[in-house]
C-alpha cells in the first residue's frame, strides 16, 4: 500500500518516542525491581554466611558444573541440526523446527514427568541403561538430561540464525575450489557462524543453571542450587532462602556476563582467520 505524500503521522514524533521509552522502561523495571528488592534483603554478612554453608556451596558448584556439561552437549548435538535447518537439507523442516521449539512451550514439571517415563528405572532408556550401571533417576545424569531438554532450543535456534545469515555463495565458492562439504563447513561456515554458536551455548548455560521444575522431578538429589533454595524456603522461610538466592544470583550473573562478553567480543579471531 502506498502512503500519500504529505500524509500526517498517527502521532507526533515526540509522542511516539515517549511511548517507546515508556513501554521499554516498564518492561525493564518489571525485570530489575524484583531483583533489586531481593538483593536489598541480604547483607554482606548474610551472603558470607550462606557461602560458608556446605550444602549451599555444593549445590551452587553442582549447578555450574552440570550447566557447563549441558551447554557442551547441546552445542555438539545442536549445531549439526541447526546447519541442516538453515540449509533446508532436512525433510519437513517446519515440523522439525516445531519439535525443536516444543520444550519452550511444555511446562517444566511436565518435561520432568516425561523424562521420568523415558529415563526412569523402568523407562524405555532408563531400564536398559540401568543394566549397564547408568542411572538417570537421582543422579547427575538425570540433572543434565533435564537441563538439556529445556535448554536445547537455545543452542539450535541461535546457531541456525547465524548460519542463515551467511551468504551461501561463500560455501559454494569453497566447494568450487575443491573443498568437500565437510571441509567447507569446518573452514568457512562454522567460523563465520561461531558467534551465534557460542551465544547459543551461553544461553543454554544460563538457562540450565536456573532450571528447577524438570530437575526436581527426575533428580531431586543430588541437590542443585534452585532445589536447595527451595528446600531452605520450606525449612527456614523467606529470610534464609533470600541470602542463598542472592548468592546464586551473583555467581550466575557474573559467569553469564563473562561468557556473554566472550561470545560477542572481538576475541573470535577464528572467524577472520585465513582458511588456507
Amino acid at each position: 500500500m502506498m502512503v500519500r505524500a504529505g500524509a500526517r503521522r498517527a502521532w507526533p514524533s515526540g509522542v511516539f518516542q515517549a511511548l517507546l521509552w515508556l513501554a521499554s522502561g516498564l518492561l525493564i523495571a518489571f525485570i530489575v525491581l524484583p531483583l533489586v528488592r531481593l538483593a536489598a534483603t541480604s547483607s554482606p554478612s548474610s551472603l558470607i554466611s550462606a557461602a560458608r554453608e556446605a550444602e549451599v556451596r555444593d549445590a551452587v558448584l553442582l549447578s555450574l558444573q552440570d550447566a557447563a556439561i549441558t551447554a557442551a552437549i547441546a552445542t555438539v548435538l545442536g549445531v549439526p541440526l541447526a546447519y541442516l535447518l538453515a540449509q533446508r537439507r532436512i525433510p519437513a523442516p517446519g515440523l522439525v523446527q516445531a519439535i525443536v521449539d516444543l520444550p519452550l512451550a511444555v511446562p517444566h514439571t511436565v518435561a520432568g514427568i516425561a523424562l521420568l517415563f523415558l529415563l526412569g528405572r523402568t523407562g524405555w532408556v532408563g531400564a536398559p541403561a540401568g543394566h549397564l550401571g547408568v542411572s538417570f533417576y537421582g543422579s547427575q545424569w538425570g540433572i543434565v538430561a533435564a537441563m538439556l531438554f529445556v535448554s536445547a532450543p537455545f543452542a539450535v535456534n541461535s546457531a541456525r540464525v547465524a548460519f542463515e545469515a551467511i551468504d551461501p555463495n561463500l560455501e559454494r565458492a569453497a566447494r568450487s575450489l575443491g573443498a568437500t562439504r565437510a571441509h567447507a563447513f569446518r573452514r568457512v561456515t562454522l567460523p563465520l557462524g561461531a558467534r551465534g554458536v557460542l551465544t547459543g551455548a551461553v544461553l543454554v548455560y544460563a538457562r540450565s543453571i536456573a532450571e528447577f521444575g524438570a530437575v526436581v522431578i527426575i533428580a531431586y538429589y543430588p541437590v542443585t542450587a534452585p532445589v536447595e533454595i527451595y528446600n531452605l524456603f520450606l525449612r527456614s522461610g523467606l529470610a534464609a532462602a533470600s541470602a542463598a538466592s542472592v548468592l546464586l544470583l551473583i555467581v550466575a550473573l557474573a559467569t553469564f556476563l563473562v561468557l556473554r562478553t566472550l561470545a560477542s567480543g572481538s576475541w573470535l579471531w577464528i572467524a577472520d582467520r585465513d582458511p588456507r
